[in-house]
């Protein structure tokens, strides 16, 4: 079994999970309350108390591009076409349109890893970040330091979204049924590093059932590689 967040799951807790279709499946689309992917995956990469990011910042924000991109995926919008990502059918319904419509509108293709890349941004992160304060999930705390340097940090204001998160995906990794949005946020967590910290118990075998063909976490386990390797070539 899974025990690595005893102390930050309340049993009594739901896992946040989308509309049920009849098969008992999460539909593409978030449920009424339900966190957006993005904003899932950012609530778990941040310390509930101190509103300080898990991960170093390029890993932050590459993985939030992948969670843009998974989202926009499970919402029918984008689909990955051979190598490349394409858009499809009509703009989502989603505080994402602007990425899809840069993917609608670019003249040429580009591979998934290339878009994780070009969507990096901090101004998208604090956008995100200021979203879940928005529905009182996280406070926005501004701190100035010598009157001038700003920092930001959004620690937790109300406890009971990450516990469902937390819930759910514990569930999973013992077991149970995955849908689709679960899974996904998974992978994303297992690309950014994360699921060691928040569940030193999973299994490897698990992640892989759950994660190999994801192809947004995929990307940012490839663009994370090459900014390694930048950085390695850098230092010498």
């Amino acid at each position: 079994m899974v025990s690595g967040v005893e102390n930050r799951v309340q049993p009594s807790i739901a896992a946040v999970a989308g509309p049920r279709d009849h098969e008992g499946m999460s539909t593409e689309i978030p449920g009424a309350g339900e966190l957006n992917l993005p904003q899932a995956f950012l609530l778990l990469a941040t310390n509930e108390k101190d509103g300080e990011p898990e991960v170093p910042p390029s890993v932050l924000k590459a993985a939030l591009s992948g969670a843009i991109l998974a989202e926009l995926d499970l919402l029918g919008a984008i689909q990955l076409q051979g190598k490349y990502v394409r858009a499809t059918g009509d703009p989502p319904q989603s505080d994402f349109r602007h990425q899809w419509e840069l993917i609608h509108d670019k003249s040429r293709p580009h591979s998934p890893r290339r878009w994780v890349a070009m969507l990096e941004s901090r101004a998208e992160l604090h956008r995100v970040y200021e979203g879940m304060a928005a529905l009182g999930v996280v406070t926005h705390v501004g701190e100035k330091h010598l009157g001038v340097f700003r920092t930001t940090r959004y620690p937790e204001k109300d406890h009971t979204p990450e516990a469902a998160l937390l819930a759910r995906i514990e569930s999973v990794l013992n077991g149970s049924a995955s849908d689709a949005r679960t899974a996904a946020l998974i992978g994303l967590l297992h690309a950014a590093g994360l699921m060691d910290k928040l569940f030193p118990g999973a299994g490897p075998a698990r992640l892989r059932e759950l994660t190999g063909d994801h192809w947004p976490s995929r990307a940012v386990r490839d663009e994370l590689r090459m900014i390694r390797l930048a950085e390695a070539e850098a230092a010498t």
